[in-house]
């Protein structure tokens, strides 16, 4: 039997196209934003993050638990007149909340929408499908999909379109073209390799795809080992390579899911407003969910 084929946006915005499924937030999904802001309140869905101070060091080689934020603390004077920092951050890392830009996964010698790699990523940096993109800030409507409403789930569980339909259902909402979605597993990151979290597969992210969803944020993604060998990372090979779907990984859900439950609500504002960091594969990022 013949596989499915893969869901597949390059192309569809052109060749030069750098934004991927943001195409999406039109005026519509805009205004759907706006009206989820009535009471005022706002959620980080950032890890907080303590940086590792590099004293005896330039630089210390990380290593498990390795911290995604190293700092060398400057100071002028004695006593100290003034106060800096030298920060060496690893923007990938699983503990830390990140946006990842198309040029971080290659497929096939391309990055989205198909250029060669070899052409968007140079020694020098990324010139092509980098943070540059997302400079201008993300706003849209933002849904919680709550997989973890009736506790987490399993270890190692494949996430399918099933899954995705039973928590839309549970929100009482319709993800429409342009909406992110926010992604509760009720898992987070853990550097213990027993325990297996659940992982997307490439039905969930074909769901995404066929729902239009433009930004996708969770605190679950691929699952390490993977549950399909043929395609061990569907949310990054499939929906950032293939799709262009921008992806916020490591994402905090648990004040969010208390905030919607609170409110008797899903759905609220969505701002990702990213620092202007421009040519790189991915940036420490802090959303904020807005009721």
């Amino acid at each position: 039997m013949t596989a499915p084929a893969l869901p597949d946006n390059r192309g569809r915005w052109g060749a030069d196209d750098e934004l991927g499924t943001l195409n999406l937030i039109d005026d519509a999904a805009r205004a759907r934003a706006a009206e989820q802001v009535q009471v005022g309140k706002s959620v980080s869905l950032a890890l907080p993050v303590e940086p590792a101070s590099m004293l005896g060091g330039p630089f210390a080689p990380p290593s498990p638990p390795s911290p995604p934020v190293q700092q060398a603390l400057l100071y002028t004077g004695t006593p100290p007149m003034g106060m800096s920092e030298v920060l060496i951050v690893t923007p990938h890392h699983p503990a830390l909340t990140h946006l990842d830009a198309f040029a971080h996964m290659p497929v096939d010698g391309t990055v989205y929408p198909g250029r060669p790699v070899t052409d968007a990523v140079r020694a020098a940096g990324v010139l092509f499908s980098s943070t540059t993109a997302f400079a201008e800030g993300i706003v849209t409507r933002g849904i919680l999909l709550d997989l973890a409403s009736n506790g987490p789930l399993p270890a190692a569980h494949p996430i399918t379109s099933a899954d995705l339909n039973t928590a839309e259902e549970h929100a009482g909402l319709e993800v429409l073209p342009g909406d992110a979605v926010v992604v509760r597993s009720g898992w987070g990151f853990s550097w213990d390799a027993q325990a297996q979290a659940p992982g997307m597969t490439v039905d969930a992210v074909s769901w995404m795809h066929d729902r239009g969803v433009s930004l996708y944020a969770g605190d679950v993604s691929d699952s390490f080992p993977p549950s399909d060998p043929q395609m061990p990372m569907p949310m990054h090979m499939v929906g950032l390579a293939r799709l262009g779907m921008p992806l916020i990984d490591s994402v905090a859900t648990d004040d969010l899911a208390r905030t919607c439950d609170e409110l008797g609500r899903d759905a609220f504002l969505l701002s990702v407003a990213p620092p202007r960091l421009h040519g790189l594969t991915g940036v420490p990022v802090n959303p904020q969910a807005i009721f």
